[in-house]
């Protein structure tokens, strides 16, 4: 144990002396910490301006006058989706993906307004993050100080008396890997202080450790793998060369092949096509704004029976209200079910794409950091989800009021003249139908659930490196 730690001693006193190394370690500080804290104001910025608008599309709702209670059906409702807490280190979909929805009666809009407001604080540059940092440039750093450890004692002829005394090549590696390890750590230290904001903001401790576990699995496939070439290649600069080409190929080239072909072969309906066959089922359902509509004779026939009367002007309740909720229902049943399809294709994709993860690690931790981050795929489709639940609920509570506060007479008669108008509103206080909506992640443990098999992919290329660099560190001769 002693020898290890006196090859790791004196790899850090090489390091120290080193202003190549030094200097690398020093812009990636200054590069994480910078798009740290400009990502922080970013996020912590739309987080309020959000979170305003939330507050001011509720008070607007709830300020409205009395009216015809379908109107307000139709005057709609804003939801907006807050970042989460770890968003400021891993935004992951959020600047690509609407941040709020539209909801009213009769229809599902999609997510609108990908915030842009990033390009401005990063010019060319905006598509940065402290997580792509860590993901890109980290490995570098790794490489940069890691590709001579064993290949530039050989050069130097000091491996033939370093194994004359004794000393083994597993130990050897293992001496060389303490101390890289050691710097790895000390590269994560700018994620802990992301982590601490997020902890303030609300996230959890776990959250946070399960973000420093993937990453330092990442890095420490990284370390393994600048061990395993420094340690097969005899010449630093065929050493650095080749984990240059395997960074790029890893980093740059492969997720961009994944990319494209996951593209072509789990393709997603678009919007349009997929419009257009919903609206053909939707059809089928009957017009909610005709009571006399052919679809809906059964329920009035029901309803007549159900009060023994023979008249839908005798009901105690007001039928077009009855027929508004009862066609909401059935039209929101088909919008969910095309609303799931779609968004069952959309996880098919992104799954498809991981399992290129077997092929560079890179997938493997994008897909973990955005889920832990909650910052993913399936928290966008879970903000989807809690939208809809929130249209329903408002839409069918002013039906409600629609069946309950106006009567038939008053709601046929209605463009009569301006009198019979009036009478067809009602009180503004039927419109407290709202709850305050702030939308938060998912727990942990779903979270980390859903990255299950990312993290077997980290683990994976883990052990099998570390397989392949125990296996050569046997073999290591001067």
């Amino acid at each position: 144990m002693k020898s290890i730690l006196l090859i790791a001693a004196s790899e850090w006193r090489y390091w120290l002396r080193s202003h190549l190394a030094l200097a690398a370690a020093l812009i990636f500080f200054v590069l994480v910490i910078a798009v740290s804290v400009l990502t922080a104001a970013r996020m912590e910025a739309e987080k309020h301006a959000r979170s305003h608008q939330q507050a001011e599309a509720e008070e607007t709702f709830l300020a409205q006058p009395d009216r015809h209670p379908h109107r307000m059906v139709h005057y709609g409702h804003y939801l907006f989706r807050t970042p989460a807490p770890l968003s400021i280190f891993d935004p992951g979909l959020d600047t690509v993906t609407g941040q709020s929805i539209f909801l009213e009666g009769h229809r599902q809009n999609t997510a609108m307004f990908a915030e842009s407001s990033a390009s401005a604080d990063f010019g060319g540059l905006s598509w940065l993050s402290p997580a792509l940092v860590y993901q890109l440039f980290a490995p570098l750093v790794i490489i940069l100080l890691g590709h001579g450890c064993i290949s530039r004692e050989r050069e130097s002829s000091v491996l033939t008396p370093l194994l004359a005394m004794g000393i083994s090549g597993h130990q050897l590696i293992l001496g060389k890997a303490l101390a890289l390890v050691s710097f790895t750590v000390l590269l994560l230290l700018p994620l802990i202080a992301s982590g601490a904001i997020a902890l303030a903001n609300g996230e959890s401790v776990v959250a946070l450790l399960s973000l420093f576990g993937v990453y330092g699995a990442y890095l420490l496939i990284w370390v393994i793998l600048t061990l395993l070439i420094s340690a097969t290649l005899s010449k630093r600069s065929t050493a650095l060369g080749a984990m240059t080409g395997l960074w790029i190929g890893f980093c740059l080239v492969l997720p961009s092949i994944a990319v494209n072909i996951t593209t072509d072969a789990k393709t997603v309906a678009g919007k349009i096509e997929t419009d257009l066959t919903m609206l053909s089922d939707l059809r089928k359902l009957g017009d909610g704004h005709n009571a006399n509509d052919p679809a809906f004779q059964q329920l009035r026939a029901d309803l007549l029976k159900q009060h023994d009367v023979e008249r839908i002007e005798d009901l105690p309740v007001n039928f077009r209200g009855v027929v508004a909720m009862a066609s909401e229902e059935k039209l929101t049943k088909v919008l969910n079910e095309y609303a799931e399809s779609r968004m069952l294709a959309e996880l098919q994709q992104e799954q498809h794409l991981l399992d290129y993860g077997l092929l560079t690690p890179v997938l493997a931790i994008a897909s973990a950091s955005r889920a832990i981050a909650g910052t993913d795929l399936a928290h966008y489709h879970h903000f989807q989800r809690e939208a809809e639940a929130v249209r329903f609920d408002f839409v069918q509570g002013l039906n409600r009021a629609h069946v309950e506060k106006l009567s038939y007479e008053n709601d046929i008669n209605r463009n009569k003249d301006e009198a019979s108008w009036q009478r067809a509103r009602i009180d503004a206080s039927n419109w407290q139908v709202l709850e305050k909506f702030e939308f938060q992640t998912t727990n942990i443990s779903e979270r980390v659930s859903t990255v299950s098999s990312s993290i077997q992919m980290l683990l994976l290329w883990m052990l099998i490196a570390f397989g392949a660099l125990l296996w050569r560190g046997g073999k290591i001769k001067p």
